[in-house]
């Protein structure tokens, strides 16, 4: 990058790997230097919980509201209804309105440990794009804001162009989706005198077509700036794991899952995740990345601690490493591992070993389970598990079972109060 940001929240992103492009780094970088920068990020709300995929936005935001700007987490209970087409191989499922308020109401209580809401001059403001995309008259947005999109431009942004080239469908519903969030930039300019759009390297065309409506239809300048993609040293993008997504909210993934996964990161992937996902500084950052032998362990549980303390609380994250502590050095349960309660019906004819697994959210299928089983993975109670036909009948429940599937995670089988 050939031009260093000097404003603190550009210089901060710049240093801690946050940056990709940006329409003018200069132009915003005078903008944060000499007034209150308003800028957004929007969120679809497909799933009850973010992933720490979106982590990425959620510390831009914090990063902007820690360096005396306004951060706007725009709910998507507009746009959801219609799906965007980036990055997206088919046309997004339909959700109900009730599943879309749901979703949001969940994804907001995420941002409530990372961004301030209130009414205060760097606080938050709760926005949804519903409030005004619900009331759009079809014929005059498409008067006052469909012509300042040509189908030519449309085509060439890789979002639409990747879905052609591959021969998939791509109905005239998502096809609206760039006017649509175009339109939010615009609303939010005029609403809370936005002037920033941000979001991930594949919302590019999105954003700049958003700022370009406000210079086309107010006159005025606004940016936009996207954050790379993000990868593990494996190459897979971050949020998934073979396991599936590793959610933010307590409800969908437990505080010791959530901070094993981060204690168990690549060594490569220490210091890159340290300056991205705390807030350590980046000199601190990069000493504990640099780290080498048993000395990288202590980073990574510095990094899981750091992060889990972001997202779930301090007490959440000190549970989560004692538990870790108890079930690796002492051989002990783990009081804070993810629990699989049984009611003594389900015991009268005893369960499967397969089940367990399964239900214990330790396999996705009795086919995983199996195959676990057959590799020598599977556990209970430190003890290998041979008999993929063994049942656990009522009398083996007496007292706590601990499942493991490999050498790092574990959940506890009790019998239901």
């Amino acid at each position: 990058m050939a031009y260093h940001p000097k404003s603190d929240f550009l210089h901060e992103i710049a240093q801690r790997g946050f940056l990709a492009d940006c329409t003018d780094l200069e132009g915003l970088d005078e903008a944060f230097r000499t007034r209150r920068v308003a800028g957004y990020i929007g969120f679809d709300l497909t799933a009850t919980s973010l992933h720490i995929g979106n982590l990425v936005q959620i510390m831009l935001l914090r990063w902007m509201q820690k360096t005396g700007h306004k951060p706007i987490t725009l709910m998507g209970g507009g746009t959801t209804k219609v799906g965007d087409p980036s990055g997206k191989d088919e046309m997004r499922k339909m959700l109900s309105v009730d599943q879309i308020n749901a979703h949001a109401d969940g994804i907001r209580a995420v941002f409530s440990r990372y961004i301030t809401y209130g009414d205060g001059p760097t606080d938050s403001p709760l926005v949804n794009n519903a409030d005004w995309l619900d009331e759009l008259r079809y014929i005059e947005f498409l008067r006052d804001i469909g012509k300042h999109f040509t189908i030519n431009r449309m085509l060439a942004f890789e979002s639409v162009k990747s879905r052609l080239d591959r021969e998939q469908a791509l109905s005239f519903i998502e096809f609206n989706y760039m006017l649509l969030q175009s339109y939010d930039y615009l609303e939010l300019y005029r609403r809370h005198g936005v002037i920033l759009q941000m979001g991930g390297s594949d919302q590019w065309g999105n954003i700049i077509s958003g700022a370009d409506l406000i210079r086309r239809v107010e006159g005025a300048a606004a940016y936009g700036l996207t954050t790379p993609l993000v990868t593990r040293a494996d190459g897979k993008k971050m949020g998934k794991s073979a396991e599936g997504a590793i959610w933010l909210n307590d409800d969908m993934m437990s505080s010791y899952d959530f901070w094993q996964w981060w204690r168990n990161v690549d060594d490569a992937d220490v210091g890159k995740f340290l300056k991205m996902f705390t807030e350590l500084p980046v000199d601190e950052c990069d000493r504990l990345g640099a780290l080498e032998g048993a000395e990288i362990n202590e980073a990574k549980i510095r990094l899981a601690n750091e992060v889990t303390s972001l997202c779930r609380g301090a007490e959440a994250a000190a549970a989560a490493e004692a538990t870790a502590r108890d079930v690796f050095e002492a051989g002990g349960l783990g009081e804070d591992l993810p629990t699989l309660e049984l009611a003594a019906g389900e015991l009268s004819e005893g369960i499967s070993i397969v089940q367990l697994f399964v239900r214990a959210g330790l396999a996705r299928s009795g086919k995983e389970a199996k195959r676990l089983i057959a590799e020598g993975g599977a556990r209970l109670n430190d003890d290998a598990v041979t008999d993929a036909g063994r049942m656990i009948a009522a009398a083996d429940l007496g007292e706590t079972l601990k499942l493991s599937a490999g050498r790092k995670r574990h959940a506890l089988v009790r019998r239901a109060p």
